[in-house]
């Protein structure tokens, strides 16, 4: 039951106990307690900018806002001040716009980008010039982050077996790092063409699997160690993307989940059920202008992807608190020091069940 927020005291003998998330009542202290030990509330869930109700993804403040069955005075105020995009609440309509000018992205270029690879004269690749990112020796604590996307074409009798044939990595700039056709290992069946606008001379003379995989893993490894990445990141890089383990799984990777930022898999931006949207859906919606209108490009793609992954990354959450409501209760006096905690106090303890992004802005990456 959401009623919204209540002013009266959630505590008295004959209110109802109210969770100070997402607004649900119930008639036992105890039933609260199960619930905010399940529900994983946390200051890191998306949250209406009138009520500041909680929701477990944006598409769930979406619906809470503008679905078939609205919050009434959420929807009237947020219809006045509130931006489509990042669902933030203004002051005024006048501050709305003005912010709506800066939240709005402009496409990012499309087409063939500029290659920085030297070729010997009979086509064959030679030499990979990485630029753009920081080398090993620079000593930063915080991992730079790359973003990547792949085109497949399809192999096997009828075409359905995904073949890596076009990889693009670029920076947090979007500067284009690494870019190149891909020759797959088996025959080609199938080139998607209407999707991919790849064609057979594209991959005439294109870059070997295998050498591929090398140049990938050299930008995201940064020359750490291999046991240091699996276990803490050190200067590995953070790998952005869409579908990543598709992607990965094309190019004969594995990459460490906690160096892993999928845009697919980040519940915030996942629908109410927590299915994942297409990426055309969420640029669309969160960055307000529209991609795979005709060939898909894996420069474009891999731009979304980051400007998404940045765009979740700077939100700005207030710290919590180092004590923790999961697991808690196995011990008696701990459990009655649970049960005389108010509504507010038991959110404060609350943790999500998934990593926040923001927390990629200013602490290091751990597993």
């Amino acid at each position: 039951m959401d009623s919204g927020p209540d002013p009266t005291p959630n505590e008295t003998a004959s209110s109802r106990h109210k969770c100070s998330a997402c607004f649900k009542q119930y008639k036992k202290k105890e039933h609260l307690i199960e619930h905010m030990q399940v529900s994983y509330h946390s200051v890191h869930e998306p949250k209406c900018g009138v009520c500041k109700k909680h929701c477990k993804s944006f598409e769930s403040v979406r619906e809470h806002l503008m679905g078939p069955l609205p919050k009434a005075n959420c929807a009237k105020i947020y219809s006045a001040q509130g931006c489509d995009l990042c669902l933030s609440v203004f002051d005024s309509t006048e501050a709305r716009d003005a912010h709506k000018e800066l939240c709005c992205s402009s496409p990012a270029s499309s087409g063939t980008p500029t290659i920085n690879l030297k070729l010997v004269e009979n086509g064959s690749p030679l030499d990979m010039e990485i630029s753009g990112l920081p080398s090993a020796s620079d000593g930063n604590e915080i991992p730079k982050v790359v973003a990547l996307d792949c085109e497949m074409v399809g192999g096997g009798s009828d075409g359905s077996l995904d073949l890596c044939a076009r990889v693009c990595i670029i920076d947090e700039d979007e500067n284009i790092i690494f870019h190149s056709y891909v020759i797959p290992q088996i025959p080609v069946t199938n080139y998607r063409f209407e999707v991919t606008g790849i064609t057979e001379e594209n991959l005439k003379d294109a870059m070997p699997l295998k050498l591929v995989q090398e140049k990938v893993q050299e930008i995201l490894f940064n020359g750490e160690s291999i046991w240091k990445i699996r276990l803490e990141g050190g200067r590995a890089r953070i790998l952005v993307g869409h579908n990543l383990e598709h992607d990965l799984c094309c190019l004969r990777l594995n990459y460490p989940d906690h160096l892993i930022r999928d845009t697919a898999k980040y519940q915030p931006l996942m629908k109410t059920n927590l299915i994942s949207h297409s990426l055309k859906y969420l640029t669309q919606t969160y960055l307000g202008y529209d991609i795979q209108s005709g060939f898909h490009d894996p420069y474009e793609d891999s731009v979304a992807a980051m400007r998404l992954y940045k765009r979740m990354r700077a939100q700005v959450h207030q710290p919590v608190k180092a004590s923790t409501l999961s697991g808690s209760l196995h011990d008696p006096w701990i459990q009655k020091q649970v049960e005389k905690m108010t509504p507010d106090a038991l959110l404060e303890i609350s943790r999500s069940n998934y990593r926040c992004w923001c927390l990629d802005s200013g602490q290091p990456i751990q597993s």
